[in-house]
């Protein structure tokens, strides 16, 4: 997790420092494939040109679709925890976002990595509508 501040634009849309330090940190190799959310400043040509220079392949999806993005449920729940700790300023906010992340087990990241074929059924079944997820 990485504080960014000021607003988040496609020049502040912190790769080069992060992005590859954690996929070094997880073991994924050079051949991984990123998955974000397709905001449009995610998708600034610069940031595009990054990842092209970078040889990642970056995982082509429709925007606005949080039923693809198991990531949308581990943010809800940062949310509801943080929410708890009912921060007063930005410096505690940050340190209860990262505490509460720290947190996360990494069982509930599997379960929801696991419902990802479910998800794209459901997807696809809806014709790209409403989901349960």
């Amino acid at each position: 997790m990485v504080r960014v501040d000021g607003k988040t634009d496609g020049a502040k849309y912190i790769l080069e420092e992060n992005l590859l330090e954690s996929a070094k940190d997880l073991r994924l190799g050079q051949r991984f494939t990123f998955q974000q959310d397709n905001d449009p400043k995610h998708k600034v040509r610069e940031t595009m040109e990054w990842f092209k220079t970078k040889y990642i392949h970056v995982l082509e999806r429709p925007s606005q679709s949080p039923d693809l993005n198991p990531i949308e449920n581990l943010w809800q729940d940062l949310k509801t925890a943080v929410h708890k700790h009912c921060p007063s300023n930005l410096t505690e906010l940050e340190l209860f976002c990262k505490e509460e992340w720290a947190r996360i087990q990494v069982s509930r990241c599997a379960k929801l990595v696991e419902t990802y074929p479910k998800r794209l059924a459901a997807v696809i079944a809806a014709k790209g509508g409403y989901t349960k997820y």
